[in-house]
């Protein structure tokens, strides 16, 4: 999140937050054993034929701090309804303290069990109260995608901060932040190329990138362009990658500034623009049938949102003229006040709220519009329209600290699967892990999420959209592996 434009205020909420929690993602004072524990189990992914899981395995030294301790990947797995041992579908001895499983090859509406283990210590989560992580119970069910086929993939993205030095300060050095272990790669360029590189793996097959916002860490010029570079090198932009601004990447003042375009009348100079679009304005894409729209959320000074009444005009005339197109909206900020009583910025942190009523307004008579995605909150949260309209208002989690992944959203003839995925490098799984201890060790269950707000489907009529060739492909994938028995797969490393 960074603390730009963090208040006072904000702070003090969340060492609230911090101090109230269980102390099950701290670092131990005292000593309470020298063995190894395998912990922070997590249920990351479940999609209709896959899940994923993940764990911790360290021990306290001898002054109590809880220390990385590399061991072997097991991880077992049956039906829930079975009365059969769970078998082993995944061991894998290479060392490491990370440990990340992914299971193929299920089977949709299932409920299974799990065991997680490292040198045959059983994995537990590692939070003591944490109602909404079903890892505690060792199960999941498996999804049931929408009907018809599937037509194409979007993976959604957010709040890269490349250029940041220190992940996870709200205000100048508190909470105490984490930095890059010296002889690495800066980090947020670790989980900008990690992303790249994950959702153009086979198995997740996205064909666009969606990137809603905080690009770079402040909107330098270098910054700019070595995101641009990178994304150029994954597709075209305006095609394959959308993007819009955060409040990161807004115009400020300065000599370090003075080199992007002047806003006339403002004394504020725009370095993000001319690598990637003009301040306030609006963007529509077609892809072939599925409407994208690209909203600019940010103001001028300050991490709060706004919609100036261009934007907003050219939203309504286009939503009048097809009402009924299948649409996905996606800018910074979130939109509902259920998102702005429940993230640690508070209700001013995001979009103002009557550009929010008139959202909802528009969304209300245009039944095409299914989803709302924004970044910003740097967690994975659905929330509530604050009217009963059925559009799915999503926060994704940020690329560049923990739970440091992104969303797949799997469009079908008949609805959409959402499902959220860490990016798989060893070095991209190593620093998400490094940085679960930020907000005095909250972070892990503030930007976690449940797992329903992670992973769900949503049925709607989507049958105006192509299919791409590479979705037609991953059908027939799909069917071939339908009997499969269970595998397993760990991340590349």
């Amino acid at each position: 999140m960074g603390h730009n434009g963090f208040s006072r205020r904000t702070m003090l909420t969340a060492l609230a937050a911090a101090a109230s929690a269980p102390v099950g993602g701290l670092t131990l004072l005292v000593p309470q054993t020298f063995s190894m524990v395998a912990r922070d189990l997590d249920v990351i992914t479940v999609s209709d034929r896959s899940a994923a899981v993940s764990w911790t395995t360290a021990a306290a030294d001898p002054i109590g701090l809880w220390r990385p301790v590399d061991s072997d990947t097991e991880l077992a797995v049956g039906p829930a309804d079975s009365r059969k041992p769970l078998r082993v579908v995944h061991f894998d001895e290479t060392p490491t303290a990370y440990h990340y499983v992914e299971i193929t090859g299920l089977e949709p509406g299932r409920a299974y069990r799990f065991e997680a283990r490292s040198r045959g210590v059983r994995a537990v989560s590692g939070a003591a109260v944490r109602w909404w992580n079903e890892a505690q119970r060792n199960e999941f069910r498996t999804l049931v995608p929408p009907p018809g086929r599937l037509l194409r993939t979007v993976a959604l993205a957010n709040d890269v901060h490349y250029g940041e030095k220190v992940s996870g300060e709200l205000v100048p050095f508190l909470p105490p932040g984490v930095r890059q272990e010296p002889g690495l790669p800066p980090y947020p360029q670790i989980m900008l190329d990690a992303l790249l590189t994950d959702v153009r793996a086979a198995d997740r097959g996205a064909d666009h990138l969606i990137l809603a916002g905080d690009l770079t860490a402040a909107g330098l010029p270098g910054e700019s362009r070595a995101v641009r570079s990178r994304l150029d090198g994954w597709g075209a932009f305006g095609r394959d990658v959308l993007v819009c601004r955060g409040n990161h990447d807004r115009p400020r003042v300065g000599a370090a500034w003075e080199t992007g375009t002047r806003l006339t009348g403002e004394g504020h100079y725009d370095c993000w623009g001319p690598d990637f679009l003009p301040r306030q304005r609006l963007f529509s894409y077609d892809l072939d049938g599925l409407r994208v729209i690209g909203l600019d959320t940010t103001e001028l000074d300050g991490a709060a949102g706004r919609i100036d009444a261009g934007q907003m005009s050219e939203l309504r005339g286009l939503l009048h003229a097809e009402p009924d197109r299948p649409t996905l909206v996606f800018g910074h900020h979130p939109v509902t006040r259920q998102s702005g009583m429940t993230n640690l910025g508070g209700p001013g942190f995001i979009l103002d709220r009557h550009d929010a009523a008139t959202l909802h307004r528009l969304y209300q008579r245009a039944p095409g519009v299914f989803a709302h995605h924004s970044g910003h909150t740097h967690r994975n949260r659905r929330t509530r329209p604050d009217i009963p309209i059925p559009v799915n208002f999503l926060e994704v989690a940020s690329i560049k600290e923990y739970p440091a992944g992104y969303s797949l959203l799997r469009l079908y003839e008949g609805g959409y699967m959402v499902t959220f995925h860490p990016a798989r490098s060893r070095p991209a799984l190593h620093w998400s892990n490094r940085t679960r201890a930020e907000l005095f060790g909250f972070q892990s269950r503030y930007s976690l999420g449940s797992l329903t707000d992670r992973n769900h489907v949503v049925l709607h009529d989507m049958s105006g959209i192509a299919a791409t060739p590479s979705s037609r492909g991953a059908v027939a994938a799909g069917l071939t592996k339908a009997g499969s028995d269970l595998a397993a797969r760990r991340g590349p490393r």
